[in-house]
């Protein structure tokens, strides 16, 4: 897909949802989705239809959409992903040279594809349901705004979260929380969440969460075992930030009887009902390719899962070979140059998460929290277990999701295999050849006898393979942990914004969010360092 194309149709779809959500006229204009106005007390469609919105806007469903809020920054940050597309005559987001224009659907996907909808389902239970318990269906519309916000605050930092609905009474103007504040926000939150849900709901509450669970068709303990895995999630990235609470946390998720997603019976996948945004991303527009970090450890490790995240090439020079693309490199003017190297594809035993028919978001799998627990082992906290045994099931969670059970033992075994190197038949400038600082020396069998550094690079090496295809929780992880070991960018057009060698550390805030009504100069106190993408976040401490 052409840039321009892109942002001619942003600008006027941005003006359309800002004119939508800025008027109580979003009911009317939404009439023929909801429903009519009959149907609004009797069916609970003004609460049932929104929280199905909140579910299938944590990824966009539109094509270009997705690609302004995660594909084109944090999928291609993290390694995972890359591209063959010489955007904006080769200087773009993956030279480090940040496109204000691109980076606005971050945030607005959080504030009104996800916070609007909440917001929404306030009021109608306000107005339309006086006396209604709908505890569980609340529980449920805030745990979708944590995982909506995280990733927000995982590329920005400082976000509006607590005061979204509650701008300052002295300036009139919408507070940020800083980074630090929104963690703690998210933890509360989550644990208020599950609290709820292990209640048992009325009849109207139970109503509507079997209405609008896209995820769990109704099922409230998987939607506590998902905060709490979450909990987990956010406690671990404070470990460098904030280790007291850190532990505290996690300890507290790690004994809660809300359990955890810790088989992939309970995976939280939401189903898009159609496509999946990266169908055309990378198979129509071809804009997408594999990540050539990802594809130099899965050739490495003889990792069987490969042939379910990517396609072999069909470029003449690398016919038949899983090969990514370096990300920051010369695009040659054209797709030509790399074009036809390995797609990317997500053939898990669930489905095509890819699928151009149904599409599914991975929101949280079962080896995710193995691997956390593993970690949490690792720094001995109370509960996490053994650390070699969570590293082992993390693995066995992640071949069965893609469905290479057959190939775990002989995997896990394997004390030998490394990184392969990386060579670019197109330029030999960019190859990453044995021995060079950006290839791991880390193996894949478990070594109890390891230093801590050690055994920390190689359950995050697997957890960030694992993850695939979720590029904002890779990305977030190897910033926190400097696991795995990636590329550097060849290129570098940040005008010394940004560090070559400490690579990106964050998405700066928009010009569309340095506005009047939102505090724009709090959010850069907060900060602490100018708002470009060289300054680390709160919780980057390592």
């Amino acid at each position: 897909m052409k840039i321009s194309y892109i942002k001619a149709v942003s600008i006027s779809t941005f003006m359309l949802l800002s004119a939508i959500s800025c008027t109580s006229e979003f009911d009317k204009y939404n009439q023929e989705y909801i429903g009519g106005p009959e149907n609004f007390n009797a069916d609970f469609t003004q609460i049932v239809n929104p929280l199905k919105l909140m579910q299938r806007n944590q990824q966009s469903s539109t094509n270009w959409i997705y690609q302004l809020q995660t594909n084109l920054n944090a999928d291609m940050y993290s390694g995972l992903f890359s591209t063959a597309t010489p955007y904006n005559g080769g200087r773009n987001n993956t030279t480090y040279f940040i496109m204000d224009g691109w980076n606005e659907r971050i945030m607005m996907t959080q504030l009104e594809d996800v916070f609007d909808k909440s917001k929404t389902i306030n009021n109608v239970i306000k107005e339309n349901y006086p006396g209604i318990n709908f505890k569980a269906s609340l529980a449920v519309a805030r745990i979708l705004k944590v995982i909506s916000a995280s990733k927000v605050s995982d590329a920005h930092g400082p976000i509006i979260y607590s005061k979204f609905e509650t701008p300052n009474p002295s300036t009139g103007i919408t507070d940020f929380d800083s980074q630090q504040e929104a963690y703690n926000n998210f933890i509360a939150d989550l644990t208020s969440a599950i609290s709820d849900l292990q209640q048992t709901p009325g009849v109207e509450d139970k109503a509507v969460i079997t209405k609008s669970d896209l995820i769990y068709g109704g099922n409230l303990a998987n939607w506590a075992k998902l905060a709490n895995s979450l909990k987990l999630r956010f406690a671990m990235r404070m470990s460098y930030a904030d280790p007291a609470k850190s532990r505290l946390y996690a300890e507290q998720a790690l004994a809660s009887p809300a359990g955890f997603i810790d088989d992939n019976s309970a995976n939280a996948l939401i189903n898009y009902g159609g496509a999946s945004p990266l169908s055309d991303i990378i198979y129509s527009w071809g804009d997408c390719k594999i990540g050539a970090p990802l594809m130099a450890f899965m050739n490495g490790f003889n990792d069987p899962r490969r042939s379910a995240y990517a396609k072999p090439a069909t470029d003449p020079s690398v016919a038949g070979q899983y090969i990514g693309i370096r990300q920051g490199v010369d695009m040659g003017g054209s797709k030509d140059r790399y074009g036809d190297f390995s797609q990317p594809i997500a053939a898990s035993a669930n489905g095509d998460y890819f699928s151009n028919s149904n599409g599914k978001n991975k929101v949280f799998t079962a080896a995710e929290i193995w691997f956390l627990k593993a970690e949490a082992a690792i720094r001995g906290y109370a509960g996490a277990g053994d650390a070699g045994t969570n590293y082992n099931k993390g693995i066995e969670m992640s071949f069965a999701e893609w469905g290479k059970s057959a190939s775990y033992a002989t995997y896990v075994a394997d004390a030998v295999s490394k990184e392969a190197p990386y060579i670019d038949p197109k330029n030999a400038s960019n190859s990453i050849l044995a021995g060079s600082p950006m290839l791991s020396t880390i193996t894949i069998k478990w070594n109890e006898g390891d230093s801590f550094e050690r055994k920390l690079e190689r359950i995050m090496t697997q957890k960030w393979i694992a993850i695939y295809p979720d590029g904002s929780e890779a990305w977030a992880e190897q910033r926190r942990t400097g696991y795995p070991v990636i590329f550097k960018n060849v290129l570098n057009d940040s005008q010394g914004t940004i560090s070559t060698d400490a690579m990106i550390r964050r998405v700066p805030i928009p010009t569309k969010y340095r506005n009047n009504t939102l505090n724009y100069a709090q959010a850069l106190q907060y900060l602490g360092g100018p708002d470009t993408g060289g300054t680390k976040l709160w919780w980057d401490k390592k």
